[in-house]
């Protein structure tokens, strides 16, 4: 395991409310009870915190680019409030149906940054709440971590073997509190 203190994580059901008809502006970007201050614990422990997510409201032209700046302007400003800081915020804006590099489970948002940070990603924790954020995690070596919130009954509903041995946790304040404890500290 990697003891570098980095961790990626997913957005939607993540740290904010999903919605199966897209979150589209940011007055519907809803944080996740705890999961602002989760964010600034794990900056106040020392980790460094990315956000990759799929995007895809944008290519379906549910909202444009403008709308998703707003709400990563929000989310920004919510974290920094409780003193937490994200380094980056990185997103796919294709839909399901191209055959891009970046969206998860394909790991082009992942290689972005490492290429961005010049980290091993390699056993470094990601966590999110779909099988596609296992599946990227796993395809480049980093520790899958999966909440329960947003998409992640599903997920587990799915039963897959995919899911062997990632650990799961109720919300993303449960997941940050076991990296907090646990990361390193063997």
């Amino acid at each position: 395991m990697s003891c570098e203190r980095f961790v990626l994580l997913d957005r939607d059901g993540v740290i904010n409310e999903d919605a199966d008809d897209y979150i589209r502006c940011a007055a519907q970007w809803v944080p996740i009870p705890g999961s602002m201050d989760a964010i600034a614990a794990l900056t106040h422990a020392g980790f460094r915190i990315a956000i990759v997510s799929n995007q895809s409201g944008l290519a379906r032209g549910l909202f444009d680019l403008g709308a998703l700046n707003a709400m990563h302007r929000k989310l920004r400003d919510l974290v920094s409030l409780r003193g937490g800081r994200l380094e980056m915020i990185l997103f796919c804006p294709h839909g399901p149906g191209e055959n891009c590099a970046c969206r998860k489970p394909r790991t082009g948002l992942l290689h972005s940054v490492s290429d961005r940070t010049g980290l091993d990603l390699r056993g470094l924790p990601f966590i999110g709440d779909s099988i596609s954020d296992v599946r990227a995690a796993r395809l480049v070596g980093m520790k899958p971590m999966l909440v329960k919130s947003g998409k992640g009954l599903r997920t587990l509903g799915l039963g897959t073997a995919e899911l062997e041995g990632v650990p799961v946790f109720e919300d993303l304040r449960a997941a940050t509190d076991e990296l907090i404890n646990h990361w390193c500290n063997s």
